[in-house]
């Protein structure tokens, strides 16, 4: 299975367990992923057309979305963890001690998904 789906799997079961690191971490790290897999827009295009120009129909407005391989799913969810684990690590001040162990338990969420997905990742 793969790491997304697992990740999706898991957010209902971290939600009825209010895991509020691992439900805060998960809807993040899958918006990321949503996030990446859209399709930049052609500036050249025109925004505005006539209304009897407009396409009609349930979709027919939809924009077609790229789909990220295994590895570059892999790749951003450790991006995600990494870029926890930083801003957890320049939060030194006393003040801020729960707010950086909450990142660095985000970051162990993350991470606990990556476990096995590495070989998997690389023969994709």
């Amino acid at each position: 299975m793969s790491v997304r789906l697992r990740m999706r799997d898991a957010l209902p079961e971290a939600m009825r367990a209010r895991d509020k690191a691992a439900v805060s971490a998960l809807r993040a790290t899958l918006a990321t992923l949503d996030n990446a897999e859209a399709v930049p827009l052609d500036e050249s295009a025109p925004r505005a057309a006539a209304l009897e120009a407009s396409p009609v129909g349930a979709g027919a407005t939809e924009a077609a979305r790229r789909e990220l391989s295994e590895r570059e799913t892999v790749d951003l969810v450790r991006a995600e963890a990494a870029e926890r684990l930083e801003a957890a690590a320049r939060l030194t001040a006393p003040a801020h001690a729960d707010r950086a162990e909450r990142l660095r338990a985000e970051a162990a969420v993350l991470l606990r998904f990556l476990d096995g997905a590495e070989g998997t990742a690389r023969s994709a």
